[in-house]
């Protein structure tokens, strides 16, 4: 009885991974073996750096906010514990987008704080 292989199927898995890796640097485009480990490690950098863009994007929102406070002579720490004092629930985001956008609506939420 002759062996059964299922080249069909085969051939498919590494077409699809070699087109996934159609972009990247010298063997790791067409190399079977390099690309499959290439493929394999760049989905485990989307797995995390999922996660470690909103810790990225909290630390830019923190700097934008920092940055507003320092113009009305206040730290970001003073005016966050303005905030917690005087029961002002606005997200970071939204401090932010308030410092880089409208001047006037956080130079009033700073003037709450001090």
């Amino acid at each position: 009885m002759p062996r059964s292989v299922n080249s069909v199927a085969s051939r498919a898995r590494r077409k699809r991974i070699l087109r996934e890796t159609k972009g990247y640097w010298g063997r790791r485009k067409n190399v079977w073996t390099v690309a499959k480990n290439a493929y394999e490690k760049a989905l485990c950098y989307a797995y995390r750096d999922r996660r470690v863009k909103k810790r990225s994007y909290r630390s830019l929102w923190i700097q934008r906010i920092n940055a507003a406070c320092r113009l009305h002579n206040l730290s970001y720490s003073k005016f966050i514990k303005g905030l917690k004092a005087n029961n002002i629930e606005i997200n970071r985001k939204v401090l932010s987008h308030m410092a880089n956008n409208d001047a006037n609506a956080f130079s009033k939420i700073v003037s709450k704080c001090v």
